[in-house]
């Protein structure tokens, strides 16, 4: 039986966040063949944000493909970036292939194959846009596989009169310890250094400060949890182990890019800690000719460095550089 020819674009796109959507704009305005691979839903890290969210940038920061971003406060929530990417995506038909995760990519003479978990593809050209969102750091301690440990949080509802321990100290671990206790959750917050975050959301911080300060919220700083378990967890604090009763875990320990996609692609890394990928600053275009980075997956662990308003630049870039191959 002869198998089907792969689909073939000039262009393929690996994550459909807002940094690949801007890429697939530049694309389109090039009238290059293009296809957007997402392995979750439309704008997934975005998704996964918790659903009261207020972005810390203005909406017109958050723009790709000068598309205007009309927002009804001058913080957009994460349902309004929700609302606008789909409508960007929809109004200009970007061709997105959704819940389509990429296996591999490989370089073959003549252009790339790409893997999928449903197909395969080649292309002439690669993008990476994959951002951090799906690897969060680990505690690396016994009971972090529990069913009440998560590393994302969503509403505070759920949490309602339940004794909830928050691990960590930025915008995340932050929101979500207000929100929780403000829903009649007892909350006790776990942190690793001396105080609060600095980069916590300016009208944010001095909200929780008080709530520590006044007692409404636990807050263990310079501590670490060292086990948790059905109904009680272990926290190693500057005056030595203590156990308090505990229901719930979140842990907002931060998130990883996959950087073992990029070394299994062929993609160099720098040492660590920092592992950033090389890439050319001027077109993005990494060791391998043919393949590109855009976005956060720029920084490699350095993931406080690239945002959406810094990054939307690179598909420019990666376009001009692909439009003058292409020729």
């Amino acid at each position: 039986m002869i198998k089907p020819k792969a689909e073939h674009y000039q262009v393929i796109i690996i994550g459909g966040g807002p940094i690949g959507l801007a890429c697939a704009l530049e694309a389109k305005r090039s009238r290059l063949s293009y296809v957007v691979l997402e392995k979750g839903c439309l704008v997934n890290s975005l998704y996964n944000y918790p659903t009261n969210m207020t972005f810390f940038s203005t909406s017109e920061r958050l723009e790709i493909g000068n598309v205007p971003f009309v927002s009804n406060n001058a913080k957009p929530t994460r349902a309004e970036a929700l609302e606008y990417y789909r409508r960007v995506t929809v109004s200009n038909e970007i061709n997105l292939k959704l819940f389509e995760e990429v296996l591999a990519v490989k370089k073959q003479v003549l252009n790339f194959t790409v893997r999928t978990a449903k197909t395969n593809y080649t292309a002439n050209n690669i993008i990476i846009a994959t951002g951090f969102y799906d690897i969060p750091y680990r505690l690396n301690v016994e009971g972090e596989d529990l069913p009440k440990v998560t590393h994302y949080y969503k509403d505070p509802h759920f949490y309602a009169f339940q004794q909830v321990a928050i691990i960590g100290a930025q915008n995340s671990a932050v929101d979500a310890a207000l929100e929780t206790w403000r829903k009649g959750a007892i909350v006790t917050m776990v942190v690793r250094q001396p105080e609060i975050g600095k980069r916590v959301k300016y009208w944010v911080r001095p909200d929780i400060i008080n709530r520590i300060k006044e007692g409404s919220i636990k807050a263990y700083f310079e501590s670490t949890v060292a086990a948790i378990r059905e109904h009680e967890m272990d926290i190693q604090t500057p005056d030595g182990m203590i156990t308090i009763p505990n229901d719930r875990v979140i842990a907002m320990t931060g998130y990883e890019p996959n950087l073992s996609f990029l070394k299994k692609t062929g993609i160099k890394l720098s040492k660590a800690p920092v592992r950033k990928p090389y890439y050319n600053e001027k077109t993005h275009e990494t060791n391998i000719e043919g393949i590109y980075l855009a976005g956060v997956i720029c920084g490699g662990m350095d993931t406080h460095s690239l945002f959406i308003e810094n990054s939307r630049i690179h598909a420019k870039r990666i376009m001009a550089h692909i439009r003058r191959r292409e020729k």
